[in-house]
């Protein structure tokens, strides 16, 4: 059977975010708030807007390991965002990735075809990360299958989120950016970042500097965003640009940090990375990822590094990870902004796609600047 995973919710409960304001009249303040990016529509528009379920893709090209992980992960941003009233969330992978016997089962039982996403068509579309296995994408296995299903997408779906590779990808192959190495270590962690462009939408009543985790060897610069037209909306000192949207406001918008990370995401992460130094896969101990663990925290897996490392010259059994000692002291500093990023998107979305989900937007609606933007 397909999954498709619907989440309803009571829209005239405390828990609902506001809808979008209608400005039914001239007053003054209504020019100012749309000024400053807060969604007010016009009564025409408000007119025109049926209220129906949303219909989102989830096109998830992680590896096995990561496969159902990913799935709650973006699954719960979008069930977290909330400004309408249902969601369906339909996921599918393309053929062409290698998969196990657990993760084609997982697939075949649970996953859409994308012959049927396209036969059903979709109001948005997510498009995780992969994992690489070459310097240059277009050498992948999915990189056409990718191209097809981002080509499909730009002509029949509202707006395409991408996400760290999936944003590697589209910036090589629809604007000829390729990524590029950062050069030295893994640029892993957890980094401010600061809203560039408080008035965007996408970013409206968002906190103006927060946290979003990264984990990646290589970027797409800021220069190179620039230089295809693309719109940064939130960049980092030490970690780049995580935000960015496409020259018209709305039809693709690039992640290149991982928002959608759970609180224990880098622990998992950096517990494989041990793992694999412990059997002789890694010849170096893993630093930790950036302004994640506490003083505490570090101080605890230096101790057990301490241990593991004289285990290994004595020959003995591996001491156990103390994973369950760091988890319930772990903070998320990211998920609250990430949640309301999403929302917004989510609510753009709504307010301009067409009622048959088949047609990317409703009558009326330029597809080159969807959001009225002055772009």
């Amino acid at each position: 059977m397909n999954l498709t995973f619907s989440i309803c919710w009571n829209m005239l409960s405390r828990e609902s975010p506001d809808m979008p304001l209608v400005a039914h009249t001239e007053l003054p303040t209504f020019k100012r708030l749309r000024a400053e990016g807060q969604n007010v529509l016009t009564p025409e528009r408000a007119n025109r807007q049926a209220i129906r379920e949303l219909h989102v893709g989830l096109l998830n090209m992680m590896p096995d390991a990561a496969l159902e992980a990913t799935e709650r992960q973006f699954f719960r941003l979008v069930g977290e965002a909330n400004p309408i009233a249902q969601f369906f969330v339909h996921p599918f992978t393309l053929q062409e990735l290698p998969r196990g016997d657990k993760a084609r089962n997982h697939i075949d039982a649970y996953y859409e075809t994308f012959e049927q996403i396209k036969a059903d068509g979709l109001d948005a579309l997510i498009i995780t990360g992969a994992n690489v296995t070459h310097p240059d994408l277009a050498q992948e296995p999915f990189w056409e299958p990718l191209i097809e299903v981002v080509d499909w997408a730009y002509e029949n779906v509202t707006s395409v989120l991408c996400s760290c590779l999936a944003t590697h990808a589209v910036m090589q192959f629809h604007h000829g950016k390729a990524r590029t190495p950062r050069g030295g270590d893994k640029l892993w962690g957890v980094f401010s970042h600061s809203v560039m462009d408080r008035s965007h939408p996408l970013v409206n009543d968002v906190n103006t500097r927060f946290d979003v985790p990264h984990s990646r060897y290589n970027q797409i610069s800021r220069e190179q965003f620039d230089g295809a037209g693309v719109k940064v909306l939130a960049e980092s000192q030490d970690a780049d640009v995580h935000l960015a949207v496409s020259q018209d406001g709305l039809r693709v918008v690039y992640f290149q940090g991982h928002p959608e990370y759970d609180t224990i995401s880098l622990l998992k992460e950096y517990k494989r990375e041990v793992m694999l130094f412990a059997v002789g896969k890694r010849s170096d101990y893993p630093p930790f990822p950036e302004n994640y663990f506490s003083l505490r925290n570090q101080a605890i897996l230096n101790e057990y590094r301490d241990r593991l490392e004289a285990a290994l010259k004595a020959g003995s059994e591996h001491p156990e990870f103390p994973e369950t000692l760091l988890t319930p002291t772990l903070d998320n500093t990211w998920h609250d902004t990430a949640e309301a990023v999403v929302g917004n998107w989510i609510g753009l979305v709504y307010q301009v796609t067409h009622e048959n989900r088949k047609i990317p937007f409703m009558d009326g609606i330029d597809p080159d600047n969807p959001l009225s933007l002055n772009v």
